[in-house]
């Protein structure tokens, strides 16, 4: 009988290391332990396919986006979201989906568009058909899209805004600004965090008092009226790209100080073992033992909570460009499309122009999930 085999007859409670059940896991790496009690936690690694989804939509807006983000057509002002049908009025099932026409006509008494199917004409939904053409990340022309409908047929799986512009577009657009601002400032605030953190629980003394000083005192600021004083300073005249990396910088300014605050706890108790003394000894520079002794001792805890600062870097962004002070227009974010349910009754008209903040819940769901999926396997030793 194998070592494995009689460790798992006498324990009762499972352990990611039982799932191996050869000598594997006793030579196994810190990371294939981890990667071994993670993909345990099922919700997570279904909550990680979500989120790397949404980064591949974020990194191919243009040939998923099914029109112009900024193509208007007052004809099509409200219109509700266009449902796939697979069988038509005469019971007959078409393999390839398909949308009806529309009629359209103003109700009288509301005023309100009112769209009617048309049974008569059926426009089947192609894959990989040509249509309004884009630059593949700015640089290359192209005029693919993933799926869409011959004129004079019209596909809005999200329904359409106030100037007929459609809303799954949009959506899909703002994934990329969205999403990479979370990403973009967690990355920001994890040098800050770990530089600064380092520097104040290696060093000590009176560095260690001036960072912890900037720290409480970042920290004693109300959140909100800081980020709209900040965000209010920036010239209405500066251009989208750049107000984008103002308000990510804004961001990471303000998000580093709880990272900081754990990296030095971590290092104050660190710099007295036994391992970083011998690294001292052994002539390592400082630098040397800050980054391949200590940070790796502690990188898995470092990287769940990163995880679970992406969604608050988005909530951020979010909140800022509802309220007018963030993101503004020709930008497009989940935030900026937000703006537009501010009126309550373009709710009440048109409940789907809500769908951005269904995207917002969604994400910030899926990183938080998976921020405890990895916190949990950071700790492969733990029941």
């Amino acid at each position: 009988m194998s070592l494995a085999t009689f460790l798992k007859r006498r324990t009762k409670t499972a352990s990611p290391i039982e799932e191996v059940t050869d000598e594997r896991a006793y030579v196994a790496s810190q990371w294939q332990l981890m990667w071994w009690k993670f993909r345990r936690h099922k919700l997570a690694m279904a909550c990680g396919v979500i989120v790397i989804l949404m980064y591949v939509v974020a990194i191919f807006v243009e040939p998923l986006a099914t029109y112009d983000p900024e193509q208007q057509d007052q004809r099509q002002a409200y219109r509700p979201p266009t449902p796939l049908h697979f069988i038509d009025s005469k019971g007959q099932f078409h393999l390839v989906p398909f949308v009806y026409g529309t009629f359209q006509k103003r109700d009288l008494a509301t005023l309100a568009m009112v769209y009617t199917d048309d049974t008569s004409k059926i426009y089947p939904v192609h894959l990989f058909m040509k249509g309004a053409p884009y630059k593949l990340w700015g640089l290359f022309p192209m005029n693919w899209h993933l799926f869409g409908v011959d004129d004079p047929g019209r596909v809005n799986l999200f329904g359409s805004d106030g100037t007929g512009r459609d809303v799954y577009s949009r959506l899909v657009y703002g994934a990329r600004i969205s999403m990479s601002v979370g990403l973009f400032g967690v990355m920001m605030s994890f040098i800050l965090g770990i530089v600064l953190g380092g520097i104040s629980g290696f060093y000590g003394g009176t560095i260690d008092t001036l960072i912890q000083r900037v720290i409480e005192f970042l920290r004693s600021m109300p959140t909100v009226p800081l980020w709209m004083s900040l965000s209010a300073a920036l010239p209405p005249t500066w251009p989208p790209l750049k107000v984008y990396f103002a308000i990510t910088l804004i961001l990471s300014l303000i998000g580093w100080t709880g990272l900081a605050r754990v990296v030095r706890g971590r290092f104050l108790a660190l710099r007295e073992e036994d391992f970083v003394m011998a690294a001292k000894i052994s002539g390592s520079s400082e630098m040397r033992i800050i980054l391949r002794h200590m940070v790796p001792s502690f990188l898995s805890h470092i990287i769940a909570a990163l995880t679970l600062a992406v969604p608050d870097m988005i909530l951020s962004e979010t909140a800022l460009s509802f309220l007018g002070l963030g993101l503004r227009y020709p930008a497009i974010s989940w935030g900026v499309l937000l703006q537009d349910s501010q009126n309550i009754r373009a709710v009440a008209t048109a409940p789907w122009l809500l769908f951005p903040g269904l995207a917002v819940v969604l994400a910030v769901l899926s990183l938080n999930f998976l921020g405890d999926g990895l916190r949990d396997a950071a700790d492969p030793y733990a029941r």
